[in-house]
């Protein structure tokens, strides 16, 4: 950001704050891009814009790496850099080594070493601080990174006869209060600048709107613009655009925008803010009467202002505003720089515009400005968020390739893309780069390159990229807490633990609340002695357990069949002053439902309500199970009655246990009532398909327990096989619907059985049976067998159908087995499988539910090629005939 600096004075107000601020909020994560479709944008909104195609990100930056090659620059050579004026000029920051700044010579490095290693602040001042001028003092004031030092310092400053007081001083006291939320602290001094006849300027008040607004304090900061206005002050570009800021951040886009127009009106509106609530005002006599400015019309004159706005009305959506905001800044004459188009690339791309975020890359190079790394994040996250990988990847390539260096954003992004994605040899490519440079793997992505190995089953490489991490320096508890989890998740109780306990005798202090509790629910899946333990730890570290652990803990105790041990976790819950919460009671009474001790469920359910907790829809659906499990078909009716009076509609789950509850009364009609409902809104789930399949089957309606399985997306090729099978009566047609059947309500042992009775018959098989068999051993993740039946298959010298490889494909993409499903795309692809636009698509869902987005689009793209050359040729065949 470029503030316009004519003085020390003007430098003063508070610069450094507003661009890291404004630079901290650029250097930002990936977001989600929008529908094209949510926000419209005109293509005349880029004014004096004349748009040929879009180039994009590659062809730009290529063109600018052969002409760097060429050069021998080091930055992006084919630019002309231009430097407009002193305000498009970043001014440079005080280097440092080693936290100690650099840059100041003589008597004043002396003062700033002495302050910061010694306690004694006023002895070292009483030697050294003799004959500071003004300036020296200010440095003095500015280095210190603590409030209570600045303090000190200035006190001691003020104790000195010829001491005469500033405001840029007092600016800077005021800063350090407000950064540090020393209101009370903050106010005195203020009353103090006021007795002392100080007078605030406008960087004054910018800097207190500043420190207000990023404190969460936007009525505050606004009273400060109200007091600015009544001593007769017309807030500055600077001021307004500080405003403007904190308005943003507060998420009031429509405040912000009306006090940008009004200011360009030359007045301010606050009159619906009260003074009288901000203590420490200046006394009464000083306030002089409210002047607006006598300008009729003006606009900005700095760069960031405009990177403000145009900022604002992106993140408010308002696409038009900020394009117009950036035709004005072209007509004005302020230079732009290169945080103005990484604003204007963000807001258009992040609101589904790439095409035109592209093409605002090119005019940068028309305006002699190269783009920096903050630019390449910025279409690298946007490429992540599309699915695009190879657009993602070739842009982290490219970084370096223009003479820029990837930093903590451009490795956090593309390591998130590629883990979500499980492309372990990627990320492990992108470690490699990073180490050669010497970059360290950030702590925020640990956790998610953890998950990646442990999706893959690569437990060794977790365990040995944890441990490297663990070198590099301590994780916090945090960045464990999401390890344990990842572990966790997929049932690795011992590798969790091991992280756990860490070190322990280094970090048992260094654990937070965070980390025990998602220990204690790993545990809580079957470890019951392991939860407690790690309970009575959190304990004995000072920590309160959270209701949610108590939670998992009884959770885990009933799925065990162990109530008595449940109901002392809730008591010790209770004597430990921790009120139990729905999740809490919500245990407990699905413990008592799935082990058919109604009475006690609901006598927690009438304790719950008598504290004052409202029944919610989990309660009220294992309530509803319970009644299910008793036979009580009119308890069961009266509680889903009940549920239409909640907020939102009726659980998933009370739906299915109702049509439970008829399925096994064969009350055909009232279920197909509650399955029709739920179809008609799109909330039938594979559960509700699967009751109503076991409904048919069980009252001998086969065709609709085929139409019902049709809708549970079987391809239409097994459909159809299936249905032909039976209705040419061929021999065991039958038993291949009910092993369907068995297969989709999850009632797998009897899926083996009923495989059992064709797979061991002394007779030839059709294919079809191989289908099925290999379907239901599939979807019962027994792979080897499923293997089996279709090597066994091959040795009858029956050839396989496209239902046998979409049933492989599904076989393996349950499995994890991603090679396999490329091994069928490979022979689908070069013609040793007929195409087939089931089998593609099942393809193309298999990589997608393998996070491998890449290879699922190569997939559409073949699949949409394929078969609109096959039109085609259908169409010119067609003509000939004709």
């Amino acid at each position: 950001m470029m503030l316009h600096s004519q003085s020390y004075s003007s430098m003063e107000l508070g610069q450094e704050s507003f661009q890291s601020s404004i630079h901290r909020r650029r250097t930002f994560s990936p977001s989600k891009l929008r529908n094209p479709h949510q926000c419209p944008f005109r293509a005349r909104a880029f004014l004096e814009f004349n748009l040929p195609n879009s180039p994009n990100f590659e062809k730009i930056v290529n063109s600018r790496a052969q002409i760097q090659n060429l050069r021998g620059s080091r930055v992006f050579v084919g630019f002309k850099i231009q430097c407009h004026s002193k305000s498009s000029v970043l001014p440079t920051k005080v280097s440092s080594i080693n936290g100690k700044k650099k840059g100041y010579g003589g008597v004043l490095s002396s003062i700033l070493r002495s302050i910061e290693s010694e306690n004694d602040v006023e002895k070292t001042l009483n030697s050294l601080g003799e004959n500071l001028n003004p300036k020296e003092q200010t440095v003095i004031l500015k280095e210190q990174k603590s409030w209570e030092r600045v303090l000190r310092v200035f006190e001691w400053f003020k104790a000195q006869k010829e001491y005469v007081p500033n405001v840029i001083h007092y600016n800077v006291v005021l800063r350090k209060l407000g950064r540090a939320q020393k209101w009370d602290e903050l106010r005195l001094c203020w009353i103090e600048m006021a007795k002392r006849g100080v007078l605030p300027t406008n960087n004054t008040y910018a800097m207190l709107v500043d420190v207000y607004g990023k404190a969460g304090h936007v009525k505050e900061a606004l009273l400060w613009i109200k007091h600015m206005k009544l001593r007769g002050m017309f807030p500055d570009d600077v001021t307004m655009n500080t405003v403007i800021r904190a308005l943003k951040h507060a998420g009031e886009f429509d405040r912000a925008d009306k006090f940008y127009k009004d200011w360009c009106t030359g007045k301010i509106e606050l009159d619906e803010l009260d003074l009288n609530s901000m203590g420490g005002r200046i006394p009464t006599s000083k306030v002089t009467t409210s002047l607006d400015t006598q300008n009729s019309v003006q606009k900005p004159r700095q760069a960031s202002t405009y990177n403000a706005l145009i900022d604002l009305y992106g993140k408010a959506g308002r696409l038009d505003d900020a394009a117009n905001v950036f035709g004005e800044m072209m007509k004005s004459g302020v230079p732009m720089d290169v945080l103005t188009f990484n604003t204007m690339i963000f807001t258009c791309g992040s609101n589904g515009h790439l095409s035109e975020a592209e093409t605002l890359l090119s005019k940068m190079e028309e305006r002699g400005i190269s783009p920096d790394t903050r630019t390449c994040n910025i279409f690298l996250s946007l490429y992540a968020d599309m699915g695009n990988i190879d657009a993602a990847l070739n842009c982290y390539r490219k970084i370096r390739e223009v003479g820029l260096s990837p930093d903590v954003v451009s490795h956090r992004t593309i390591l998130h893309m590629l883990c979500e994605r499980n492309m372990v040899r990627e990320v492990e490519t992108v470690i490699q780069d990073m180490e050669k440079s010497g970059v360290r793997v950030n702590e925020h992505s640990v956790p998610g390159v953890i998950k990646m190995y442990i999706a893959e089953g690569k437990l060794d490489r977790a365990k040995l990229f944890y441990k490297k991490c663990q070198l590099n320096g301590e994780l916090s508890s945090k960045t464990c807490a999401a390890i344990i989890d990842a572990y966790a998740e997929k049932g690795f109780w011992t590798k969790a633990e091991a992280v756990f306990y860490r070190k322990k005798d280094l970090v048992r202090q260094k654990k937070d609340v965070m980390e025990y509790n998602v220990m204690i629910k790993a545990s809580g899946g079957d470890l019951v002695d392991q939860a407690r333990d790690v309970l009575t730890e959190m304990r004995e570290m000072g920590f309160k357990p959270h209701s949610l652990a108590f939670s998992a803990l009884i959770g885990c105790c009933a799925r065990l069949g162990q109530l008595s041990d449940a109901i002392d976790v809730y008591q010790d819950l209770v004597n430990s002053g921790v009120k139990p919460n729905e999740f809490v009671y919500g245990s407990l009474i699905n413990g008592f439902v799935e082990n058919g001790r109604v009475e006690e469920a609901l006598k927690y359910f009438r304790h719950m309500e008598e504290s004052g907790i409202s029944a919610n829809q989990i309660v009220l659906s294992s309530l509803l199970k319970a009644y299910g499990k008793v036979d009580s078909l009119d308890g069961a009716k009266v509680l889903y009655e009940r549920m239409k009076d909640l907020e939102g509609a009726r659980d998933i789950v009370a739906s299915n246990s109702m049509i439970d509850l008829y399925a096994d009364r064969g009350m055909v009609s009232e279920a197909e009532l509650i399955f029709e409902k739920l179809r008609a809104k799109g909330w039938a789930n594979e559960i509700t398909y699967a009751t109503m399949i076991y409904l048919y089957k069980s009252m001998g309606m086969l065709d609709e327990a085929i139409d019902i399985a049709e809708e549970m997306k079987l391809s239409v090729e097994a459909v159809t096989q299936l249905e032909s099978s039976y209705h040419e009566g061929k021999p065991y047609s039958r038993q291949a619907v009910i092993t369907i059947v068995f297969s989709m309500v999850g009632m797998h042992a009897l899926v083996f059985e009923s495989c059992e009775k064709f797979t061991k018959a002394n007779v030839k098989l059709d294919s079809f049976l191989y289908n099925i068999a290999i379907y239901a051993y599939g979807a019962a993740g027994e792979i080897d067998k499923a293997l089996n039946m279709f090597m066994r298959m091959q040795d009858e010298d029956l050839e396989p159908d496209v239902v046998t490889y979409i049933n492989l494909v599904c076989c393996y993409v349950k499995n994890g087995m991603v090679e396999g499903v490329k091994r069928i795309y490979s022979r689908l692809k070069y013609g040793e499988i007929e195409p087939n636009h089931s089998l593609y698509k099942v393809v193309m869902d298999a990589y997608t539910d393998a996070n491998r987005h890449d290879l699922a689009k190569l997939v559409s793209q073949e699949m949409r090629y394929e078969f609109y050359s096959e039109q085609k040729t259908s169409s010119e065949t067609k003509d000939e005939s004709d």
